[in-house]
């Protein structure tokens, strides 16, 4: 029986809840086999403490980039964004794109601060971390446009149809499934899961969002993010060892193309 090594592609550990317990998420990660975490940056102004987690903690990585939901913040360059992605332990720009179901009106500014990430990403060459939500059309569109596949990445925390993952992955990208995957009224989710190749699917937890059943409502982390590959096997009918080496050997693929799963 081969050994279970999974990764957390995608969480928040720098914000409120987490941060403050990392000794005990850390030791939850190792019990539940979750060998390595992406902390994802949000906004420049908290960047530093995602950096920092990264620097600390070897087995910890981090991304730089501005979330789409953060409307009254000052806009950046970006050669900003290039200089603070030079680090070693950064390996993906983002979180990145669009999401017009929580901002109205006018969001040229969103599209607009999508394609800086996209042209940034490809002067680094490091990949993107793409939430899209109510906006799948255009999101699809800007990366068409200005040519997201020459650097490739993930489109996060998936809800969107078959089509758009298809286009995703024409695109280059792969498709990570969050805890949303084992809640009730997810049958279309669960049906997109079986269609997508599991040589191009991510798992993730979205920390400190959208813990999996049996502990949605409460804080996710790194170590429910076995309970995201559960379900995938599940939905499969492969085994858990399979889901988990193909996932992480994934992550590695799409991020540390020069490195060796651990």
């Amino acid at each position: 029986m081969m050994q279970l090594n999974f990764v957390d592609s995608h969480c928040h550990l720098n914000f409120p809840g987490l941060a403050e317990q990392l000794p005990s998420i850390r030791e939850n990660m190792m019990n539940h086999h979750v060998g390595h975490a992406l902390c994802i940056s949000v906004n420049l102004q908290d960047y530093p403490q995602v950096l920092a987690l990264a620097e600390q903690y070897e087995n910890f990585y981090a991304t730089v980039g501005i979330h789409p939901d953060y409307e009254d913040i000052p806009e950046f360059t970006v050669e900003e964004l290039i200089n603070l992605a030079q680090h070693p332990k950064v390996v993906g720009i983002g979180e990145t794109g669009l999401d017009y179901f929580r901002l109205t009106g006018d969001l040229e500014w969103q599209r607009d601060r999508f394609r800086k990430h996209i042209h940034a990403a490809k002067q680094v060459k490091k990949p993107l971390i793409i939430h899209t939500r109510s906006a799948a059309k255009d999101t699809i569109q800007i990366m068409q446009q200005e040519g997201a596949d020459e650097v490739a990445g993930v489109m996060h925390c998936f809800t969107e149809s078959y089509e758009v993952a298809k286009q995703a992955m024409d695109l280059g990208f792969y498709i990570s499934i969050s805890g949303i995957v084992t809640f009730k009224n997810a049958a279309d989710l669960r049906e997109v899961v079986r269609q997508v190749p599991l040589e191009r699917l991510l798992i993730e937890t979205d920390s400190p969002y959208l813990a999996p059943v049996p502990y949605r409502g409460k804080t996710n982390q790194p170590a429910f993010v076995k309970y995201v590959a559960e379900e995938i096997a599940k939905i499969k009918g492969i085994s858990l060892e399979e889901v988990a080496q193909t996932t992480t050997n994934n992550f590695f693929r799409l991020f540390l193309p020069h490195s060796t799963p651990v």
